[in-house]
């Protein structure tokens, strides 16, 4: 009876441990084409308006969704909605302005290529926060993911100008919102589902892209129906549908790992450029994109610890005195 229960308790976590890996794979799918659709509506739309328009009517959508629940999640108590808003304000305000404004002023390859810096900003930034030691495979998991993503996009790279030194460096600084944000979270979740989660994480980035955008209004006008097609899309997929699967991932598994995966958005950006361009891709990119897979497999490997059976019977025993 409890090897039945023991096999069943395994079987469970593992396919909640595969829901977790999909859905933050599906996330790094969404923000993969966040930096071309951006780039595009950057032509019309300035870099602060389009992160208050794409969150404000996220945040329309997820209030919505909040309303029409019909098993509601308890209402996080005032320290979690302070923590919650503060990781709104850090991971939609903070770093999309970073990231718009890098976009615009360097180029989105260069933002695929420093996005793969991200997750050894996270490792470093929870050796610090929780005092972990990283597995040796997560590490090299992560460098040889940081690798391939450099190869992908090293030979597609295209001159910025004299402003894409400064725009690469808003893009490293977004990094380390990043992390920050990842780390927040992560601590202050707790029994929050991935919807309530997002919910008040969305309003306070929504509200702090309201404020700034303020700073562009001497520039307003109506987009033509192409570019509010292409802003729906960032707030309907890469907004609401990219965090909602990226805080349902992230609840069930480290920071380090989730954002370790993200390095597939090089790869996945590739595809796109390929499959909806027609654009060509060299040898180099492809290994890139081989070792970046490879990469954020080894980093979620999990070394199980040796097992004692007569433990395990003695443990076994205390729970289930029949």
């Amino acid at each position: 009876m409890v090897k039945s229960r023991g096999a069943t308790a395994v079987q469970y976590e593992g396919k909640a441990k595969a829901w977790a890996i999909c859905s933050v794979v599906a996330a790094a799918l969404f923000w993969s084409s966040s930096y071309a659709v951006t780039k595009r509506v950057l032509d019309d739309v300035g870099p602060l308006s389009i992160g208050a328009i794409r969150f404000t009517f996220a945040a329309g959508l997820l209030t919505v969704m909040m309303r029409l629940r019909r098993t509601p999640s308890a209402r996080p108590d005032a320290r979690q909605r302070r923590m919650l808003y503060l990781s709104g304000l850090l991971g939609i305000t903070g770093y999309f302005v970073l990231e718009n404004v890098g976009v615009e002023l360097s180029t989105a390859s260069d933002a695929s290529l420093i996005v793969a810096t991200y997750p050894l900003m996270t490792m470093l930034l929870e050796l610090v926060v929780f005092r972990s030691r990283m597995p040796r495979l997560r590490v090299a998991g992560v460098l040889l993911a940081t690798l391939g993503a450099f190869l992908v996009v090293r030979n597609g790279a295209d001159v910025g100008g004299s402003s894409r030194w400064f725009g690469d460096v808003l893009l490293l600084l977004g990094g380390l919102v990043w992390a920050g944000y990842n780390v927040i979270v992560k601590r202050s979740a707790g029994d929050q589902d991935a919807v309530s989660t997002t919910y008040y994480q969305t309003l306070a980035g929504a509200a702090g892209f309201l404020l700034a955008s303020l700073l562009e209004a001497g520039d307003w006008r109506v987009p033509d129906a192409t570019v509010s097609s292409l802003l729906a899309y960032l707030a309907v997929a890469c907004s609401v549908g990219g965090f909602l699967l990226y805080n349902y991932g992230l609840r069930r598994m480290t920071s380090s790992v989730a954002v370790n995966i993200l390095n597939l958005v090089p790869v996945f950006g590739v595809l796109g450029a390929v499959l909806i361009n027609g654009e060509s891709v060299r040898l180099a990119q492809l290994a890139g994109g081989a070792i970046i897979v490879a990469g954020v497999a080894l980093g979620m490997v999990e070394r199980t610890p040796a097992v004692d059976p007569v433990t395990v019977r003695q443990k076994a025993g205390a729970g289930n005195p029949a």
